[in-house]
């Protein structure tokens, strides 16, 4: 008994349909997703290509637990690609409530990690940064609570990152304490 060849791109469409994304769309989600997100923070970054957002930066009273320049660029390589491997392993899921809870919240956060560089470095907000990375720490573990509950790899990937943003609601809070000059 042959199969007519229709038949059998029509039924390996309804079994990709019921599962999660091909390889390389998953792929093509993730590093627009990022990439949006690494735009944003790219353009409010406080380095030499934005010399006044860099003097700002510095001249802010910062606590002794302040990590140098260089720790910074060195994390936030390591915590995307944790979250690119995440929501990569996500999206390549068979859809169903829990996985699109966990893509979700995972575009919540990377949205929100370049929405904070926003409200930080270039807007000057100390106060509203600080209660966005107290928001980000719960919703980055929502998103390894919901992640963990459809692959926990991808889950694991997230631990870092919500460890990370611990520290940094930690340190934006004391920066927003010790600038009263700077409240907004």
């Amino acid at each position: 008994m042959s199969r007519h060849p229709d038949a059998t791109v029509i039924q390996g469409a309804a079994a990709l349909s019921k599962g999660g994304l091909s390889p390389l769309l998953a792929l093509g989600a993730v590093g627009l997703v990022l990439g949006a997100s690494a735009v944003v923070g790219r353009r409010n970054a406080p380095d030499p290509s934005h010399p006044r957002i860099r003097r700002w930066y510095r001249r802010l009273d910062k606590p002794g637990f302040t990590p140098p320049d260089a720790v910074f660029g060195a994390v936030w390589p390591v915590l995307e690609t944790g979250l690119a491997v995440g929501g990569y392993r996500l999206l390549r899921e068979p859809s169903s409530a829990a996985r699109n809870t966990a893509v979700a919240l995972w575009l919540l956060n990377t949205a929100m990690v370049g929405g904070w560089t926003q409200l930080f470095f270039r807007e000057k907000r100390l106060g509203a940064s600080a209660a966005t990375s107290g928001a980000m720490v719960a919703s980055g573990a929502a998103y390894v609570a919901a992640a963990a509950r459809v692959d926990r790899p991808a889950a694991a990937t997230g631990v870092p990152f919500v460890a990370w943003l611990g520290f940094a609601t930690l340190l934006a809070t004391r920066i927003w304490g010790d600038n009263p000059g700077e409240r907004r």
